[in-house]
């Protein structure tokens, strides 16, 4: 009489230290099962990843910081959750580590893994072309297969002899509204013929502390010169509403705050004034004229000044390789110019229309959706 063998599932760890990362990576995890549904995952990431079957080992909001100096107040955190993680890699053994962007804990794990002989697959690249290019030697040595997010990347590293594969972006999946624009104001309690503004202050509380006032003192500028105009403020799930609500108490102007349909808010706005990040891409990708703002400490902005190599932080001006938005960056950051800078995009109808125009351009720049079926066919080749 023949016996069945027990069938042992698939196991593959996966690590996302950021908001994003977790929209991204719970994409991922999705696509991957529909090709492989015996596929288990534990790792760290947030609730997307979670709800998508990762069983969380530490939570991504815990991670996520912005600014050289920013890293050191949460080191002590950081470190032990790279202990716990380098533990239960050498327990579990799994069959695939899957690194999306958070560069100096992944690149750090992943050599972990590779001396345990654990393939590694990395999903969105660290920004190597902006600043520090020499972590590509260190992605070579680790990194089996690399699926890179942005047009040029692919060749950035082949030529660095790292099996890198441009698969699309993952944000041409997930920037979707489900309202129309009508529909999101009367959703939102927002006057259907008012300037609305759209305030994104970042996802995490330390830009939340440096950005929301400055934003919020550039909109009592605004009602001043622009009577009428209303604010919305999509709140990123990281947030905690009685922190974000307790800065917005102390100003005049009303803000809404939207908690779910962030998108339909950002998409119902006029202008977005938008923190350097994820959100810019998808302020773009929704044909948002914006404003980006970016601050950090005073140390970490001496530092990376100095060793940061490209023209924008803005990944539309980015992509696009020239300005179609402004960038506001430390001081420049401040109520006066980023209200100057709304003023004049809104006053002027001929530079509205090709701010949308050079948008629809990046968005055509960025390919077909499917980034993420096409990622988790590549993540597949290698378990």
């Amino acid at each position: 009489m023949s016996s069945i063998m027990p069938h042992n599932p698939r196991t593959v760890m996966i690590v996302a230290g950021e908001t994003s990362g977790d929209l991204h990576g719970a994409s991922l995890v999705q696509a991957i099962l529909e090709l492989a549904p015996d596929v288990k995952f534990r790792g760290i990431g947030g609730r997307r990843m979670q709800e998508a079957g990762v069983e969380l080992l530490a939570h991504a909001a815990d991670m996520a910081v912005v600014g050289l100096t920013e890293v050191i107040a949460k080191f002590n955190q950081i470190r032990k959750v790279l202990n716990l993680m380098k533990a239960d890699l050498a327990a579990s053994k799994p069959d695939l580590l899957i690194l999306i962007d958070y560069p100096d804990f992944n690149l750090m794990l992943g050599k972990a893994a590779k001396a345990l002989g654990v393939k590694i697959f990395y999903y969105i690249s660290p920004q190597v072309w902006a600043w520090r290019r020499g972590r590509i030697k260190k992605i070579r040595s680790i990194v089996d297969k690399m699926a890179v997010i942005l047009p040029f990347e692919e060749q950035l590293y082949r030529n660095e002899d790292v099996d890198a594969t441009y698969v699309g972006h993952p944000l041409l999946d997930t920037v979707t509204i489900k309202y129309t624009r009508a529909e999101a104001l009367q959703q939102f309690g927002l006057n259907d013929g008012a300037t609305t503004v759209g305030l994104l202050p970042g996802s995490r509380d330390t830009e939340i502390a440096r950005l929301l006032p400055v934003m919020m003192n550039a909109s009592e500028i605004l009602v001043k010169k622009m009577p009428g105009t209303q604010f919305v403020l999509p709140l990123a799930e990281t947030l905690d509403l009685e922190s974000v609500g307790k800065i917005l108490g102390q100003y005049s102007v009303p803000v809404r705050i939207v908690h779910h349909d962030t998108l339909d808010a950002m998409a119902c706005s006029d202008l977005v004034i938008v923190a350097s990040g994820t959100a810019t891409l998808e302020a773009a990708l929704l044909g948002k004229p914006m404003v980006i703002v970016y601050k950090v400490s005073p140390v970490s902005y001496y530092i990376g000044k100095r060793i940061i190599k490209v023209e924008h932080i803005g990944l539309a001006n980015l992509i696009a390789g020239k300005t179609i938005v402004p960038e506001l960056i430390q001081d420049e950051a401040n109520p006066e110019r980023i209200a100057t800078e709304v003023i004049h995009i809104l006053s002027d109808e001929a530079r509205l229309r090709q701010i949308k125009q050079e948008l629809r351009e990046v968005r055509e720049k960025l390919g077909e959706p499917g980034a993420a079926r096409r990622a988790a066919r590549l993540a597949c080749d290698l378990l």
